[in-house]
């Protein structure tokens, strides 16, 4: 409303600057012509639809890709930083929007990274490249308890609740999945019209809330589940157990975002601030968590059904093996989200230094999976920080079958980190409930920037693979990529490490396992 209220009166003083100009005096075109340049650049901002903070901001927004535009001395702090001011490597946020716009280019005079930095991580690239794959792999979810298995793309939209991100944000996401042929992750928030009306795949993620399928004093309501599950859209579902950005803690919906099309869908009171509680209700033990997951899936009709994690206690997630094992009952997937996610609001405590990096988280179930001899029945799915081709590989060179991203999602939909996130007063429209702010996000622009995002980042991924002499994604190793331990030592993660043989666990628990697998119980979490 106030952009309009601003250029109504930009037209005013255009106008009287003209009038006056051709009854009284010509001096007067020396102020007409600059107003009616800017009334013209103004209304093109308003109208035009491939940049959300421009129909937000007409003639100021011009601001931001001034500052943007210089390189490098200031695209380090205005262009380069995260939302937890950390910053990411060297132009991943301008790869992410230079293929969502289609318009990615090589770069001349090499790597600007710093090669002997401790901690570099470097890909081994072979002597004899093969060919890259004409049509990107998929992996078949499903283990043995599951009867409607799912084909997952090799990277994926995190998840991400409707609430937190406006409708049309939503709705860009979505449309884009369904065009191209990968899966939208729901968030905790529940199933809305904006996740089903384009039709793309959905995972179903159901948080501690339980959001859509909530009885009244809060607690799991079995028939709204299985209702909502038995959508075809919906092609997993997922328990969320904690989140990267704040393992440990609930999530937040300031009530200025709770408008009655949210309550609707969430479930909840209008107005209020929702708080979702840091523990799940339906169970308390190991044990108790792998038959909700078995029962989850009977529920959705047989869908793959799995949880997700920040890892934490190795002694804990041994503790679930064992109760998968003494079950016969495992989920189809677990996706792994590392500490340094950063699309959910957190205390800044939590998010830095409450839980594990993903490499490390992945690297923990990995292992425990291999060495108790569950992993040929389980896909790991890996999110936190995933955004380029490079990423992809490092995290299936580690474990994972599949990746997810959310924060370059976010950029894809024409997130330019504002971190106004919690406000509602997100300047492009993508983390708001304003109507007036999430109008200028327009859906058919962004939903194509999303699909042309995810399909470079995986053919990019394809690419380095096939410089590594490999095809299929399922042939990388932890050997392949390299880790720099300090300014003369370079090791692979294969040698970093010992990694566990199948069932080693079970047959006999190296030293360095052996403690953390006999204190491990399945009937409790107690660390």
């Amino acid at each position: 409303m106030l952009r309009i209220v601003w250029v109504a009166l930009l037209a005013c003083a255009a106008a009287v600057a003209v009038t006056t100009a051709v009854l009284r005096s010509p001096w007067w075109w020396a102020a007409a012509g600059p107003l009616l340049a800017v009334l013209l650049l103004a209304g093109r901002d308003l109208l035009q639809r491939r940049h959300s903070v421009l129909r937000n901001y007409p003639v100021l927004g011009h601001l931001r890709f001034l500052l943007e535009g210089v390189r490098p001395e200031l695209q380090q702090y205005f262009v380069e930083r995260n939302f937890d001011g950390r910053p990411f490597d060297r132009d991943t946020r301008s790869i992410v929007y230079e293929r969502a716009k289609g318009t990615e280019a090589e770069e001349p005079f090499g790597t600007e990274l710093d090669l002997y930095a401790t901690g570099g991580e470097f890909l081994v690239p072979s002597m004899a490249p093969c060919p890259v794959p004409e049509t990107p792999p998929r992996v078949r979810i499903g283990g043995p308890h599951c009867t409607q298995p799912y084909d997952m793309a090799l990277l994926n939209v995190s998840a991400m609740s409707f609430g937190s991100l406006s409708a049309n944000a939503v709705l860009a996401l979505n449309t884009g999945a369904a065009l191209g042929g990968f899966a939208h992750d729901t968030g905790e928030g529940g199933l809305s019209e904006y996740h089903l009306r384009p039709g793309g795949d959905l995972v179903w993620e159901i948080g501690t809330g339980y959001f859509g399928c909530r009885t009244e004093d809060g607690g799991f309501d079995e028939g709204r589940f299985a209702e909502k599950a038995a959508n075809p859209q919906v092609k997993c579902v997922s328990l969320k157990l904690s989140q990267g950005a704040k393992p440990g803690v609930g999530g937040v919906l300031p009530g200025a975002k709770v408008n009655a099309e949210i309550a609707r869908v969430r479930g909840v009171p209008q107005g209020e601030t929702v708080t979702s509680p840091p523990y799940h209700r339906v169970f308390s033990t190991p044990r108790e968590l792998v038959r909700f997951v078995g029962r989850m899936r009977e529920l959705s009709g047989g869908k793959p059904t799995g949880f997700k994690l920040c890892v934490g206690s190795r002694r804990q997630f041994l503790a679930v093996c064992k109760a998968m094992l003494e079950e016969d009952l495992t989920p189809d997937f677990i996706i792994v989200d590392g500490a340094e996610g950063g699309t959910g609001a957190a205390p800044l405590e939590f998010a830095d230094h409450v839980g594990l990096p993903l490499t490390d988280g992945l690297m923990i179930v990995q292992d425990a999976l291999v060495g108790t001899g569950l992993r040929d029945r389980i896909k790991i799915g890996a999110s936190g920080k995933v955004a380029t081709g490079s990423d992809l590989v490092k995290r299936l060179a580690l474990g994972a079958d599949y990746t997810n991203a959310a924060r370059a999602m976010m950029f894809a939909v024409g997130c330019i980190q504002a971190q106004r996130c919690h406000t509602n007063t997100c300047p492009v429209g993508v983390a708001t409930q304003d109507r007036h702010r999430a109008r200028a996000l327009d859906v058919g622009d962004k939903s194509q920037r999303v699909r042309r995002f995810q399909e470079a980042t995986v053919k990019s991924a394809l690419q380095i693979m096939a410089a590594m002499g490999v095809q299929d994604p399922a042939q990388l190793r932890p050997h392949m990529l390299r880790l720099r331990v300090d300014t003369h030592t370079i090791s692979s993660y294969a040698d970093i490490r010992p990694w566990l043989a199948p069932r080693e666990l079970v047959e006999g628990a190296p030293p360095s396992w052996a403690e953390d697998w006999q204190a491990a119980d399945p009937d409790t979490f107690t660390v």
